[in-house]
């Protein structure tokens, strides 16, 4: 047979090879398998000269140098007058990295190329799973996933994880699973499906690399983590409450009427920021999400723009500004980052043509008056306008507070209040602190402590006015006393 045989050799019981598969292993001289490690190796015809890349495997650096090997190799070997046939573990083109490589490649320098098929592992698989994969499923391949820092697939579907050939490989795909799912979560291990050896172990996630069982032939089964768990499901709720015969305030809302919802969601967001409550900060993030979901939907409708844009231009950004961490720049500290974000910005309107704009033009008028003070002290630090120490911060902080005692005109001290809260931001942003939630925990406190002097007055039988502002003072120190 000339030119180059993709063969696949099933999942790993001799039984599964196909007539096809079969016969063309009768009438070759030579086969190269990928691995003789896959058990249907041993069975095969024993007029048969086989020969295996195991030995690259044992030198390559990574799997991606290994598979480029065999490729390389596997044309050459095409080229021969026989051909070759390379034989790999389940189907050709079911988690095989190596045939769709070979086989894009030998079209293009016209080499004949014959697809020999095979069982995948996942027929086998599905039946000791008792598993039908539709309507939706996922398959992952364990060695991506392993390096990623989340799950890159719903929680809400049912996942496929194969090529968990070591413990070490299990250890750093369940790290990755524990950032969505809860370490109690039911999942299968599936060791040498369809065949003799075949395992089915049902365990807790984390546990998946404590199996003794684990190898060539593991695949890890992730049931849904539940309903609602995903961005795509949450999609679709909005799209629904938005449709025809959903809910009629949510579909006469327009990006206009839902901006003071959307401002109204991002303080309550603030708010359980400063409470320091978990749950709390969980449920008005999912609060702020709809408003954003809800925008999206919208522009979707009028056709502007769709969520895949919106996750793109933001993705593209992250990236671009990035380039210390997913490129090859060296940035030494935070002042280096963020002034290299600041060249990336100017580069970024310079390429889509906008029109030069001040350092600081970029800020929101909208921000809250001492965050946006901040933001422009920040933006100005970047490129040096700032104090050289912190004595020079403080020293303009007693030269505005100076300035209000001696000011007379009350169109001046507004401005000279102004200047002394600006100048008090700059001290919070030397001291890396937010001074709007400086503030806003200040306003906390105060309502706090307000409160307890109010019912300081009210257990004496009085009105908070008809107390002395020693009375007050007095139940003012109780309540910092006590913490309040």
């Amino acid at each position: 047979m000339t030119g180059i045989t993709l063969l696949g050799l099933g999942p790993g019981n001799p039984s599964h090879l196909t007539r096809e598969a079969w016969d063309v292993l009768n009438s070759a001289d030579e086969i190269y398998v990928r691995t003789r490690q896959h058990p249907t190796v041993a069975h095969l015809p024993s007029s048969l000269d086989i020969h295996s890349f195991d030995d690259l495997y044992a030198q390559g650096r990574d799997f991606d140098e290994v598979y480029a090997q065999i490729v390389e190799k596997v044309l050459e070997l095409g080229e021969r007058p026989q051909g070759v046939v390379y034989a790999v573990p389940g189907h050709p083109f079911v988690a095989e990295a190596t045939c769709p490589a070979i086989a894009r490649r030998a079209r293009e320098q016209g080499l004949d190329l014959h697809i020999v098929e095979g069982l995948s592992f996942l027929e086998p698989v599905f039946s000791a799973l008792g598993l039908d994969p539709c309507p939706r499923l996922t398959l992952f391949d364990a060695l991506e996933l392993s390096q990623a820092h989340t799950p890159l697939f719903p929680p809400d579907t049912p996942v496929l994880i194969a090529q968990l050939y070591s413990q070490l490989v299990a250890a750093e795909v369940k790290m990755t699973l524990l950032a969505v799912y809860p370490e109690e979560h039911p999942v299968c291990l599936v060791h040498s499906a369809g065949t003799m050896d075949q395992i089915v172990e049902e365990l807790h996630l984390y546990q998946i690399d404590r199996s003794r069982h684990i190898g060539l032939l593991t695949v890890l089964y992730v049931p849904p983590l539940g309903q609602g768990t995903s961005f795509e499901s949450f999609q679709e709720i909005v799209a629904r409450l938005r449709a025809p015969d959903g809910c009629p305030w949510d579909r006469e809302q327009t990006h206009a009427s839902l901006r003071m919802h959307l401002l109204e969601e991002a303080y309550e967001v603030l708010a359980a920021l400063d409470s320091g409550d978990p749950a709390k900060l969980a449920e008005e993030l999912g609060d702020l999400f709809l408003q954003i979901i809800l925008n999206a939907q919208i522009a979707v409708e009028a056709g502007e723009f769709t969520m895949a844009d919106v996750l793109k231009n933001i993705h593209t950004k992250i990236i671009n500004r990035h380039p210390h961490v997913f490129a090859d720049l060296k940035v030494d500290g935070i002042a280096n980052v963020l002034t290299n974000w600041e060249k990336l910005k100017h580069a970024e309107r310079q390429a889509n043509g906008e029109t030069a704009g001040g350092l600081l033009d970029g800020v929101p008028l909208a921000l809250p008056s001492l965050t946006q003070a901040q933001e422009y002290q920040d933006r100005a630090a970047r490129v040096g306008f700032d104090w050289p120490a912190i004595e020079g911060v403080l020293d303009k902080i007693a030269e505005e507070i100076q300035e209000v005692r001696q000011t007379t005109n009350n169109e001046q001290l507004v401005d000279e209040v102004g200047d002394l809260l600006f100048a008090l931001v700059n001290l919070a942003r030397w001291k890396q602190i937010d001074a709007e939630s400086a503030l806003r925990e200040t306003n906390v406190r105060f309502k706090r402590r307000f409160a307890y002097v109010e019912k300081g007055a009210s257990a004496m039988g009085r009105s908070i006015s008809d107390l002395s502002l020693d009375e007050m003072e007095s139940l003012w120190q109780a309540a910092k006393h006590q913490d309040l």
